[in-house]
């Protein structure tokens, strides 16, 4: 349940435990698994803001595990649970921090691509239209304006950039990076 009194969680902390610091994603190695533990950070233009949204975290959370459960039966993937009543062994005292917000995850290779679906004209595919008149080599109608809607949603993957901003890439390329 969200709880609107709950303080928003900018960073964990897990002693003891190697982690990574991705721009919304604290991710804690547990031997064979990992933590992903959803922040309340705001990433925006692959900038992290000062501000937060509290419960934001959860949310990320709760939207994964639904897709997850939702494709369970066809697509093997790497949750093993969504941490809320008991915490992993040793992190007991943590569960305040981690409940709600945290995926308990086999290890995976990571497939280096953020999925986008635009509606609209805006970031850096309003930059990529400019240039081209195409976002991730999708042609668009010509003379579309900054934020005006899209005839259809498209799908414009980039690169996962570990700091610094993402690089749109064309459906292809997409492709050619998970084989």
């Amino acid at each position: 349940m969200i709880d609107s009194q709950r303080p928003a969680v900018r960073e964990t902390s897990l002693p003891n435990l190697p982690r990574r610091r991705g721009k919304v994603r604290d991710i804690y190695e547990l031997g064979d698994e990992v933590l992903l533990v959803a922040t309340d950070r705001i990433s925006a233009y692959d900038v992290v803001l000062p501000t937060s949204i509290p419960q934001k975290g959860i949310m990320l959370t709760r939207i994964s595990k639904f897709w997850f459960d939702w494709l369970g039966d066809f697509v093997r993937h790497h949750l093993l649970e969504v941490i809320e009543n008991r915490a992993p062994a040793g992190l007991e005292d943590y569960l305040d921090q981690l409940r709600g917000r945290t995926m308990r995850c086999r290890r995976a290779a990571v497939v280096p691509i953020e999925c986008v679906v635009r509606g609209y004209l805006a970031g850096s595919g309003w930059k990529d239209y400019q240039r081209s008149g195409a976002v991730c080599s999708l042609e668009l109608p010509p003379g579309m304006r900054q934020c005006q809607q899209l005839p259809e949603p498209i799908f414009t993957p980039s690169t996962k950039a570990q700091v610094g901003h993402d690089e749109n890439i064309s459906f292809e390329q997409a492709g050619d990076l998970v084989g």
